[in-house]
């Protein structure tokens, strides 16, 4: 389980303050998928930071499994950042290695013996559909398969959570589905936590259990996906479906046009 307690962050920068998070209480529960939803700006990326302490809040408390994390340093810290992996909006991969060894990567900064270490890339590439590109460069990948071995490679040291910033948002529709049926998976098959930063409210729909809307660094609205999306309590909520209703028009719209064309 994952607490957010009063976790602030501000950032000081030429004699100015930026608040980027204000007072955030959030719990995520043991298996959930929870989204962090909102516009570009509304502080999701560093509300997903401060829990694996890339950023480190201002004030406040983040509590992992019971534990307060906030002041975690040197193998401490490596040691949380080893069960909580991550995933990139641009995969992330290091391009001088190929699939297999981009994977075995987070398993050779723990001392991993090579054997084991690729055994379990093996394994993980087997976990993403990938068992025949372990000896591809990303370069030689398509997108949505550099998404699938950034997954594997988070996947490595057996984390029990995994944070999603905007994992989807580089990928077609059709990938980014075919990427949020592998996380559920995952969470399914593994019992992996997922926090899922997006600003697309159709990701959240199809994948999260739990949502958590943010503005302007304050949760303005959270709870269970289905009853937040049909009964939105915020002006902030509503905003963001009605848009999100007008994207699919559009859409919908062009690909009519198309088809007549």
């Amino acid at each position: 389980m994952i607490e957010l307690r009063g976790v602030s962050k501000t950032y000081e920068a030429r004699g100015e303050s930026h608040t980027a998070l204000s007072g955030i209480n959030l719990t995520i529960e043991e298996g959930d998928i929870f989204g962090i939803i909102g516009e570009s700006g509304a502080g999701k990326s560093t509300l997903v930071r401060c829990i694996n302490l890339l950023e480190r809040p201002t004030s406040g408390s983040v509590v992992v499994n019971g534990k307060d994390v906030t002041s975690f340093r040197g193998s401490d810290l490596q040691a949380l950042r080893s069960q909580v992996g991550m995933i990139f909006q641009n995969f992330g991969l290091f391009q001088q290695r190929t699939a297999l060894h981009n994977i075995t990567f987070p398993l050779e900064l723990r001392g991993v013996s090579k054997s084991d270490a690729l055994a379990r890339a093996n394994e993980l590439l087997s976990v993403v559909g990938l068992s025949d590109k372990g000896h591809r460069y990303p370069s030689e990948l398509s997108g949505g398969q550099q998404q699938r071995v950034a997954i594997a490679r988070a996947l490595a040291n057996e984390p029990r959570v995994i944070l999603c910033d905007e994992a989807t948002s580089a990928l077609d529709s059709r990938t980014t589905v075919q990427i949020l049926d592998l996380l559920r998976d995952i969470n399914g098959r593994l019992g992996v936590t997922i926090v899922l930063i997006t600003h697309s409210l159709q990701v959240a729909q199809h994948i999260c259990n739990k949502v958590a809307v943010l503005d302007s660094g304050r949760v303005v609205e959270q709870g269970e996906t289905a009853q937040v999306f049909e009964h939105p309590q915020s002006e902030v909520t509503r905003e963001l479906l009605s848009h999100g209703t007008s994207m699919r028009r559009a859409q919908a719209a062009d690909g009519q046009s198309g088809e007549v064309a």
